[in-house]
């Protein structure tokens, strides 16, 4: 969420974030519902400065009316006077909170200001490739699709998931499910090696939890919701995110650094006819999520870190892939900078995305009021608002279809990454049940 007083007092910087990310806001409504408010609290404490000293002075009378009805009498008519200015408060303060809601229903709808490297553009057609690493196969035979060669092994059952379920829910079986655990397991491990701290989550979070990180109010459509108010999680960046929410951190204890498992809930809403074949666009999938908490001054640094991780588990995957950077009109509601990161399928012939890691500045920390202090740097008072970062590392499904396209063999079988067969009890090959 941004600032009022920043949006208030910087309305052309707003006014030219909200067009580069191709965004119509209702500056006038703003600034109307702004200044309203203001001049609403203004009149509030105007009449509860009034009453108060009257309500002195009816105590200071009430003590000198003992026996003079005339006093008595004037006491009576301040008394009057003051309930009129109770009502008048009272009125006052309903104005109030209907010019707060409206305002902050139109606060909670602005996305994060891009910030000044974010390239700008229209679209995804205007990203920019920042660099590339390792080189696609070349195969020998006509290579299959995910979406086949699993059936043919034995290891997805696309089928048997809509008669559970409905489409778009996946079944994996034999070493399909294995490989699944196999993933999660190596990206967890390769994490926590590497300085995070891992959590284990729940999987149902209230509407404070989704409000603080941005899913609502303004994506309540995505979302799976349960009949008793809770939300199925699309990330385990909700759940991270919000395990501050509410808390004064110290600065010491930053940068923190946090990675969790969670099968993620998706509604898709309005992507009917993309990528609904195969394991791209499901509506359950497993991810390992990465989460940072950073001062203000180091969040960008951490950011580039951040890549560096999820770019570490596609190289000792050996999958080829490059890493873009998000332009303005492409950038998520919550993100002020996101690099993809996007992998090689030969079933598209082309990169599809496999993580996105993105600095979120203090947009999900004002909304979740999460803050830190450091009592020992000079001139910092009280505490102020740290920035959040998230990364996928990686979305399982997606890195298990990225195996299965780039590691098949002409035999129809798909072999293993050295480094997942540990996981995978020394198997080498998938043959098949």
């Amino acid at each position: 969420m941004l600032d009022t007083r920043f949006i208030r007092e910087n309305t052309d910087i707003v006014d030219a974030a909200m067009a580069s990310r191709s965004y119509a806001w209702d500056k006038q409504a703003f600034l109307s519902l702004d200044a309203t408010r203001r001049q609403t609290i203004g009149s509030i404490e105007a009449l509860q400065a009034e009453r108060n000293v009257e309500s002195k002075r009816i105590g200071e009378m009430m003590r000198e009316a003992a026996g003079n009805p005339d006093a008595a009498s004037e006491v009576e008519a301040l008394r009057e006077s003051m309930r009129l200015v109770n009502e008048q408060i009272a009125g006052l303060e309903e104005t109030l909170n209907q010019t707060e809601d409206a305002l902050s229903e139109l606060v909670m709808a602005l996305p994060n200001l891009p910030d000044h490297s974010v390239p700008f553009g229209v679209d995804e057609n205007d990203n920019v490739e920042i660099r590339r690493w390792g080189t696609p196969p070349e195969f020998d035979f006509e290579p299959k699709a995910h979406w086949d060669i699993g059936p043919d092994l034995g290891i997805i059952d696309f089928e048997r998931a809509v008669k559970l379920a409905r489409s778009r829910f996946i079944l994996l079986s034999g070493l399909g499910a294995r490989l699944e655990r196999a993933l999660i397991n190596f990206m967890l491990e390769t994490h926590t090696a590497r300085g995070y701290l891992e959590w284990w989550t729940p999987v149902l979070g209230n509407e404070e939890t989704l409000t603080g990180t941005g899913q609502l109010p303004k994506f309540a459509d995505d979302q799976f919701m349960t009949t008793d108010g809770l939300y199925l999680i699309p990330t385990a960046e909700v759940m991270l995110t919000n395990i501050h929410r509410g808390e004064v951190l110290d600065a010491a204890e930053l940068p923190l650094h946090y990675t969790a498992y969670t099968p993620c809930f998706r509604r898709e809403a309005g992507s009917a006819g993309r990528d609904t074949r195969g394991l791209i666009r499901v509506h359950q999938f497993d991810k390992v999520e990465m989460v940072k908490f950073a001062s203000p001054e180091s969040s960008y640094d951490e950011l580039e870190l951040m890549v560096e991780d999820a770019e570490n588990i596609l190289q000792l995957l050996g999958l080829p892939y490059r890493v873009i950077s998000l332009s303005t009109g492409d950038l998520g509601f919550s993100a002020a900078k996101t690099y993809d990161l996007e992998v090689w399928l030969p079933s598209f012939g082309m990169y599809r995305e496999i993580s996105s890691c993105s600095n979120c500045t203090d947009f999900q920390a004002r909304r979740a009021n999460i803050k830190y202090q450091d009592g020992s740097a000079e001139g910092f008072k009280g505490s102020r608002l740290l920035h959040t970062l998230n990364g996928s590392g990686l979305a399982v499904g997606r890195t298990m279809a990225a195996i299965i396209e780039n590691y098949q063999q002409a035999d129809g079988s798909v072999v293993v990454p050295e480094v997942l067969r540990p996981y995978m009890g020394g198997v080498e090959v998938i043959t098949g049940l």
